[in-house]
């Protein structure tokens, strides 16, 4: 058999390329062209000509088509929701989002569990994100004592209320004065009556390990807000999806939500999503991109940089700020 194999290659000879048929390359199709190339602006020709001069290629092409889409949304009066994972938070990005949610260019926020302890912890202290790798060692991570129990009281109160856990938070973070309240997201949700809403995974947050905290009334407020968000997801329509740093949950969550919204006759069909993260994930490519709409894209970068760089986009666009 092996003798067979050798007579067989060696029966191949090289092809004589004098056969080949070539052509002009004035006569072929580009991907790319001077047209699309990026322009050295000077800092003082201003940030709307910064946004112009970048290259209509490829992310570059991406982050504009994003901001456009917001910008039409907002000028529509049609919702852009944020998704957020506990990663924005605790890079410092919220006074960005708020920024927004004043403006009310961001209609409604949801975010995992991780995210609304962070941003909790931010009102409280101003500081968030503890030294795992060290407080692990002891078995003290997570352990703190306030956290754990303003969550259950906010579960249990947004349970009875009917009005879901992150409406609960920030009632909560507003009536026990936090010193950096200005700082949360959570507070300005319920301030501007905007919809944020927190969506828990049991067991995946340090919450969970508590004694006091109840798994019963975690479960029905946040299945309030998913509720909540169903309904701000039926709206969705013309509007703008962000999915910001969550690989696995928020992308889930959207997923039900729209299948909901759809499924009660909702017309759902037209609308954009974003997936910005530092690596895209599967899930988010997935649930977020591919699946629910015809139009979505992928920003992949750090958060710290790429949103700044998204709302000083978006504020350009809508001329905000121009002297």
């Amino acid at each position: 058999m092996a003798k067979q194999r050798k007579r067989e290659t060696d029966s191949f000879k090289p092809l004589d390329l004098r056969r080949i048929k070539t052509y002009s390359i004035k006569k072929r199709k580009n991907l790319s062209n001077i047209n699309l190339f990026a322009k050295p602006i000077l800092p003082a020709d201003g940030i709307p000509a910064f946004f112009e001069s970048l290259p209509e290629i490829l992310a570059a092409s991406n982050l504009r088509k994003v901001i456009e889409a917001i910008v039409q949304a907002y000028r529509n009066k049609r919702p852009v929701v944020m998704a957020l994972g506990a990663h924005v938070i605790k890079c410092g990005l919220s006074p960005l989002i708020i920024d927004l949610m004043k403006r009310r260019i961001i209609t409604a926020l949801a975010m995992n569990g991780a995210a609304a302890i962070h941003d909790y912890e931010v009102s409280l202290i101003g500081a968030t994100s503890e030294d795992v790798a060290a407080s692990l060692k002891d078995g003290s991570f997570g352990m703190v004592r306030e956290t754990a129990d303003v969550f259950q009281i906010a579960s249990g109160k947004g349970t009875k209320d009917g009005i879901g856990l992150g409406r609960a938070l920030g009632d909560k973070i507003i009536k026990d004065k936090n010193p950096y309240q200005d700082l949360s997201l959570l507070v300005w949700g319920a301030r501007l009556n905007i919809p944020t809403t927190v969506h828990v995974a049991l067991g995946t947050d340090t919450i969970h390990m508590h004694p006091n905290v109840s798994g019963k009334d975690l479960g029905e407020s946040s299945h309030i807000d998913f509720k909540i968000l169903a309904s701000v997801v039926s709206e969705l329509e013309g509007g703008v999806w962000l999915n910001i740093g969550s690989a696995v949950i928020m992308p889930e969550v959207f997923l039900k939500a729209l299948c909901i919204a759809r499924n009660i006759g909702r017309k759902v069909e037209n609308f954009v999503t974003v997936n910005m993260d530092m690596i895209q994930h599967y899930r988010p490519q997935t649930n977020v991109l591919k699946r629910p709409s015809p139009y979505g894209y992928a920003i992949t970068g750090h958060h710290e940089i790429m949103l700044p760089l998204l709302r000083m986009g978006i504020l350009s666009k809508l001329g905000i700020g121009d002297a």
